[in-house]
């Protein structure tokens, strides 16, 4: 109940909705109530006793909110915001005697000691033997004190859970809170969670104001902050009031009413968490380094029991050849450290049952085991775009580039080899995927680089096998340290894919230049990611020679060259042909013959890309030609010599522009 807290600070707007929504509970509790306490009203009891209080609460709080509504609604101001947060509070307390009431027989759940509700988690062995250690510790003080000792150098009880998404991080910091409440350090068991934007406000002041708030309401408790590196951004403007959150925080921490009165819990991925406590000293030396707690990323056998039990809490199960199958379909997810470990998990298992649900209906004669099955064709819940024409038909019909496709089907077929080798347990021999593409501009580097993807994607090598493009403005920037960031981030958007480094080259400027650090970051990123990460560096032939062979860590791990050759006149006619027909038109004799002669006899530094440009000119010049004339249908479909000799010499004019 305590989210739903309303704050003098809100917009009225937002108490209005809070408040609407309350009333439409409310509504609902009590139409349901007069049922039920017909069958109740002879029976008194403890429970019925905490039961009448809660009913006269809420009807208190209902009219508090009806009041409140109106006020808002004609635009008076006076809510009585104080009186409603006393009841929420109030009513949470009945709560928790309603709970401690209850027969044990039906409480079980509630009776499990914060320790048991962590023994029964998946995994985590060495996080729980870190919190039985904790526990026994700070019992251990607690009892010390009972007898007249003490300690003056604390640790406190203030922490940092670190951790990738869905590791846990929420429920050990719930656990905590029981478990500081359990041994008598705070007072309740609860935890106020927020992030970023609960506490930085939009002007001067309402940061530190809606911190105190937040703050005011953890008293006695746990204020539990996600992803909390946010609230320090470096390249922040003047206008970023999430220092000012860090500051009032570390004072509320250690000084004034409210020190030692509320713990906190500080969560966010690893390598964020630990940037942000160094930016923030005053904040680090608030948390000792035996109050960091570190969860791992669950082992797939552990991801595999956590979908085994979410199928079971819903009265599902998965068979065994469904469980198999389901570990492909985790592996498939596990790209990067965006996953959500037991979140995405529990999400694939719910994907699994409402494409079970969507498919079959009950019927009168199904056994029940019909309707708690799971099985392998519930499973296709990740199902991917596929194009029209395969990877491979795709690479035979490019035009040109006969060496390329061999080296490419080469390639695959090596790949297949050795991933069935693998799945039959036989040794497997290293496959180099990384590869450099030379050649000039518009001879096919882009196209083979995405066709190659899919087939990796298509052979189980790449889990998504997208295909990202980058060149040095995406990995390099202007200023010491941000450079790594920037080239980490783009890798992290291309693993399971192919990054593709357009003009590689560029990023070896020399030794001061700040493209060297991208170029360290790329060869350290790509031995972490192994076979997760394939990259492709493209440009031209001698600028990559020299490019490769200036950094030893590139030139160990490109081993894969492909040189992609000029287009011969035959084939940028072929190109030709196929783009007039992509478009449904026909080109006259006489424009052939023009197009060989220019070919043989002038030198096309664009290849396909020249030619493209050079049939859509020609078609304009053709629009041009034909626009004030009655032309027939046929004639409406013609390219001829003078639509090309035009269309040639705006082209190549164009491209003598762009050399001076």
């Amino acid at each position: 109940m305590d989210t739903w807290t309303i704050r003098e600070t809100d917009f009225d707007a937002s108490k209005l909705k809070k408040m609407q929504e309350w009333q439409a509970y409310l509504k609902q509790y009590f139409d349901d109530k007069i049922q039920i306490n017909r069958l109740d009203q002879q029976i008194d009891s403890d429970l019925t006793k905490i039961d009448r209080e809660i009913q006269e609460e809420l009807t208190d709080l209902q009219q508090l909110i009806e009041k409140s509504i109106e006020m808002l609604e004609n635009k008076r101001s006076g809510v009585p915001t104080r009186e409603m947060n006393q009841s929420l509070r109030r009513l949470i307390e009945l709560e928790t005697d309603f709970n401690q009431a209850f027969p044990p027989l039906f409480d079980s759940e509630q009776t499990k000691s914060p320790l048991q509700k962590l023994e029964e988690m998946v995994g985590l062995e060495q996080v729980k033997q870190y919190m039985n250690q904790y526990y026994h510790y700070l019992k251990y003080q607690q009892d010390r004190k009972q007898i007249g000792f003490q300690m003056i150098d604390e640790p406190g009880m203030h922490m940092i859970i670190t951790g990738n998404p869905g590791t846990g991080k929420t429920t050990i910091a719930r656990l905590l809170g029981e478990i500081y409440h359990e041994l008598g350090l705070l007072e309740t068991s609860k935890v106020i969670e927020v992030n970023r934007s609960h506490l930085v406000g939009s002007f001067v002041g309402q940061s530190e104001e809606k911190t105190i708030s937040y703050i005011k309401d953890a008293v006695g408790g746990v204020l539990f902050i996600d992803e909390a590196y946010s609230l320090h951004r470096q390249d922040a403007s003047g206008n970023d009031y999430g220092q000012a959150v860090i500051d009032t925080l570390v004072s509320a921490m250690t000084s004034g009413d409210l020190a030692g009165k509320f713990a906190v819990i500080l969560a966010g991925y690893p390598e964020e968490m630990r940037q942000f406590l160094w930016s923030n000293p005053g904040l680090r030396s608030r948390f000792p380094e035996q109050n960091m707690i570190h969860l791992p990323d669950f082992k797939i056998t552990e991801l595999l029991e956590i979908a085994e039990t979410t199928a079971l809490d819903n009265d599902y199960f998965f068979t065994e050849t469904a469980l198999n199958g389901f570990y492909g379909l985790i592996e498939r997810a596990k790209v990067d450290d965006t996953f959500g470990n037991a979140r995405t998990v529990r999400d694939l298992v719910m994907k699994a049952i409402f494409k079970k649900g969507a498919a079959i209906t009950v019927k009168e004669n199904d056994g029940w085991l019909d309707h708690m099955r799971i099985e392998s064709k519930d499973l296709t819940v990740m199902s991917d775009e596929k194009d029209d024409i395969e990877p491979m038909e795709q690479l035979n019909q490019l035009i040109g580039l006969a060496n390329i496709r061999d080296e490419v089907k080469k390639l695959s077929s090596f790949v297949k080899i050795q991933q069935a080798r693998k799945n039959q347990g036989y040794p497997t021999v290293p496959i180099q995927l990384h590869a450099v593409f030379s050649g000039n501009p518009g001879t096919g580097k882009t196209t083979v680089a995405k066709i190659y993807s899919k087939l990796l994607k298509e052979c189980g090598l790449l889990k998504r096998g997208h295909f990202i493009v980058a060149s040095r403005s995406d990995l390099v920037a202007g200023y010491v340290g941000q450079t790594a960031i920037k080239t980490k981030n783009k890798i992290r958007e291309a693993l399971g894919g192919v990054l593709f480094i357009d003009e590689a080259y560029s990023l070896f400027r020399g030794e001061n230049d700040f493209g060297k650090e991208a170029i360290d970051t790329l060869v350290d990123e790509m031995t972490k990611h192994n076979e997760n990460l394939v990259v492709i560096l493209a440009g031209y032939k001698q600028d990559m020679v020299r490019f490769i062979n200036s950094n030893p860590g590139l030139a160990s791990r490109f081993k894969k060259y492909f040189e992609f050759q000029d287009y011969q006149t035959a084939e940028l006619l072929e190109i030709v042909n196929y783009q007039i027909d992509h478009y449904n038109y026909r080109i006259t004799d006489e424009a052939k013959d023009y197009l060989t002669n220019a070919f043989n006899n002038e030198i096309v530094s664009g290849n396909a890309r020249f030619v493209v440009n050079l049939v859509d000119e020609a078609i304009q010049f053709q629009a041009l030609r034909i626009e004030d004339l009655h032309v027939t249908d046929t004639e409406f479909l013609i390219l001829n010599k003078e639509d090309f000799k035009n269309a040639w010499q705006a082209v190549k004019g164009a491209e003598q522009s762009e050399k001076d």
